[in-house]
């Protein structure tokens, strides 16, 4: 078995592409479900489910881009939130799904970078 640094990279990029693209449809499916009952529902569909969906097509095919703007734009998931389950007792469920998964996103989205720069040499 060939275990050199390279395969072992490459591995761990693979389930990394895995694991961010489907915290990105999770979070597409959240809030298609989130918003279900509201009665701008396309309008909420389009801004809120659409980009997530869209970055997880672009990580699935391995744009690099896709990976670098999933973490950027879940640091605004992560935002709202954070401000709806303070301010909305009724939606803090979704808000703390939503929590939980723009952390992972931004943590699978840097784990790349971060392997590189503390793991072995």
């Amino acid at each position: 078995m060939n275990d050199s640094p390279a395969t072992g990279f490459e591995r761990a990029a693979a389930r990394d592409r895995i694991l961010l693209s489907a915290a990105l449809l999770c979070l597409s499916a959240l809030f298609a479900l989130w918003f279900r009952d509201d009665r701008n529902y396309i309008a909420a569909v389009l801004f809120f489910a659409l980009p997530p969906l869209l970055l997880a097509i672009g990580v699935w095919v391995r744009r690099g881009s896709a990976r670098f703007w999933s973490g950027v734009i879940a640091l605004g998931w992560f935002s709202h939130g954070v401000m709806i389950a303070w301010a909305d007792a009724a939606q803090r469920g979704h808000a703390l799904a939503e929590i939980v998964l723009a952390l992972f996103i931004v943590f699978v989205s840097s784990a790349a970078g971060l392997r590189a720069k503390f793991g072995k040499r």
